[in-house]
């Protein structure tokens, strides 16, 4: 199997961010590349899911809240930016203040198979 280093790149994100599904589901507060693989991950699998760029960016700070991630993490994570491959070609997500859930769980967690273009996650 011969991987591009945006398939590298993107497989780096699920397993970060399948750690922290697993890590959330137990109660343990997500750190800071935990939670912006959490959130970059769901962003990418929505984007192939055909959501709108509006539509991901509004959920996308419906996932965590400040309980689910350690002390300082919200402030540490200003923006996430991810670009995903949509139906139609990639595009820019920028996700501003995504850890701000009052009620997270709102949504369900997407597994990830989809890959990432240049760089893929910001913060």
């Amino acid at each position: 199997m011969k991987l591009t280093p945006k398939d590298q790149e993107r497989l780096t994100i699920f397993t970060a961010a399948e750690m922290a599904r697993r890590r959330k589901a137990r109660g343990v507060p997500l750190n800071h590349p935990e939670a912006v693989a959490y959130i970059s991950d769901w962003v990418c699998e929505g984007a192939r899911e055909g959501k709108s760029v509006a539509t991901l960016r509004e959920e996308a700070t419906q996932l965590l809240s400040r309980e689910d991630v350690m002390d300082g993490v919200p402030e540490m994570i200003n923006t996430v930016q991810v670009e995903p491959v949509f139906p139609d070609g990639t595009k820019l997500v920028t996700v501003h203040d995504p850890i701000r859930a009052e009620n997270p769980d709102q949504l369900d967690d997407v597994p990830t198979y989809d890959v990432t273009e240049r760089g893929g996650i910001q913060s």
